[in-house]
């Protein structure tokens, strides 16, 4: 059963998925756009996997190397189903990162790859964009370009693990504005589910609810303020976002190293 978690009257309840939309736990049934849609689970440590599928990587010219590229993210860089996300005013290329996210189910430390999916307790797709302006270089932290408030979507449901029982048979889509833009398979990663939990588990603890977000393929685009982009992966979901101007960023580029130097 499919799980979602949505604000109803300024009250948060939990749903399942029904025809016409969700059924809350007291047997209303909203269409999705009556209700505001929150990520399915409230993530504890977001871990986000860069560059993890060969096309993506050699798209951006990066040389893969022997273990993954990963980085944190905070709480308030996720939203949900449906919300509106700012692109800065300043931006000139910003994209969308159609993404298979793994949610942990139980605790993992120090888990082999054979057994590392008997620790997840669902999936969600994930729609992590990037602002290409503010990125510096793949060996420091991307923080400003991947911590921004709201710009990491979650949902709109979490699906029970054993709904998919192959995170590497995954088809992966994404649309703007009603075009295909991006097409791509989770058998196309670098370092699978599996991998990536053994991985991560040999030296930090793996708790409930932590996020692995797996990495893009190729085919991301500039998108701006007024499109909706839908991210979808078969047999996961497919999540809606709609793009707004948002403020400038100070660019903190040379002239601010000079000002602290």
């Amino acid at each position: 059963m499919r799980y979602a978690r949505v604000i109803v009257a300024g009250n948060t309840w939990t749903g399942v998925q029904h025809p016409d939309g969700i059924v809350l736990e007291d047997g209303r049934i909203f269409r999705e756009a009556e209700v505001s849609w929150l990520p399915p689970v409230a993530p504890r440590t977001i871990i986000a996997v860069g560059l993890n599928y060969a096309d993506h990587a050699k798209e951006l010219a990066f040389q893969p190397q022997g273990a993954p590229l990963v980085f944190l993210k905070g709480p308030r860089s996720v939203a949900g189903h449906r919300a509106a996300t700012e692109r800065p005013r300043d931006a000139t290329y910003m994209h969308y990162e159609c993404e298979l996210a793994v949610v942990i189910g139980r605790t993992a430390k120090a888990v082999p790859a054979a057994q590392a999916l008997d620790y997840v307790g669902g999936y969600m797709v994930a729609n992590d964009y990037a602002v290409r302006d503010y990125l510096e270089n793949y060996y420091r932290p991307n923080l400003r370009p991947k911590n921004r408030d709201g710009a990491t979507l979650l949902g709109p449901w979490l699906v029970p693990a054993s709904e998919v029982p192959d995170p590497q048979a995954l088809e992966i889509r994404t649309l703007v504005n009603g075009k295909v833009t991006q097409v791509g398979h989770t058998r196309d990663m670098i370092h699978s589910v599996a991998r990536l939990i053994e991985y991560l588990s040999a030296f930090m603890t793996l708790s409930p609810d932590d996020v692995i977000l797996t990495g893009t393929p190729d085919g991301i685009c500039n998108v701006v303020a007024g499109d909706e982009v839908i991210t979808e992966i078969v047999g996961v979901g497919r999540l809606c976002n709609f793009l707004v101007d948002g403020p400038s960023n100070p660019a903190f580029g040379a002239d601010f190293q000079r000002e602290v130097s």
